[in-house]
């Protein structure tokens, strides 16, 4: 199954906590890192004071279910040092999120997917198109459409120089 994750950090070097993140998301079981975005640096989502967010997104056959692949991540998350305390949009040294999962559409109380809002923010979107021009969230539309409605969102490449893989 094809699955794209989106990554971000505010905390405890954000651009090495994701770049060290992209590099680990080889190493979950039964799944191969197929192509991962560049750096960008966003404005956070949540409480403005609060550093601005590096975020990336990378792509990955698997074999694992989707729980199974979401539980890997929040292992990786944890690894970093993560804490979940419930709050919303606050900082972090690292998150990890299943964005889309093949073309499923599901929702309980672990898992929603497509990711719940991933169609209307430029962070996951930018990097997204970079390295899947052609995806599509499933009830959605397709990812350049849904670019196209997120312009006046600031986004910036962090390391031009940097290729998308």
């Amino acid at each position: 199954m094809r699955a794209y994750i989106g990554l971000g950090s505010n905390l405890a070097d954000p651009v090495q906590q994701v770049a060290r993140a992209l590099d680990e998301l080889a190493s979950i079981p039964q799944s191969q890192l197929v192509a991962r975005s560049r750096l960008y640096r966003s404005a956070p989502l949540g409480p403005p004071d609060q550093p601005d967010y590096i975020n990336a997104v990378a792509v990955i056959d698997t074999a694992l279910a989707a729980k199974k692949l979401l539980h890997q991540l929040q292992q990786l998350e944890s690894m970093h040092g993560r804490v979940r305390d419930g709050e919303r949009w606050g900082p972090r040294t690292l998150d990890l999120d299943l964005l889309l999962y093949g073309d499923e559409i599901s929702s309980d109380d672990e898992l929603t997917l497509p990711h719940p809002g991933a169609h209307e923010r430029i962070f996951v979107l930018a990097p997204l198109w970079a390295i899947a021009p052609a995806a599509v969230i499933p009830g959605k539309g397709r990812v350049v459409d849904l670019l196209e409605a997120c312009q006046s969102q600031h986004i910036e490449v962090v390391d031009s120089s940097a290729p998308a893989r």
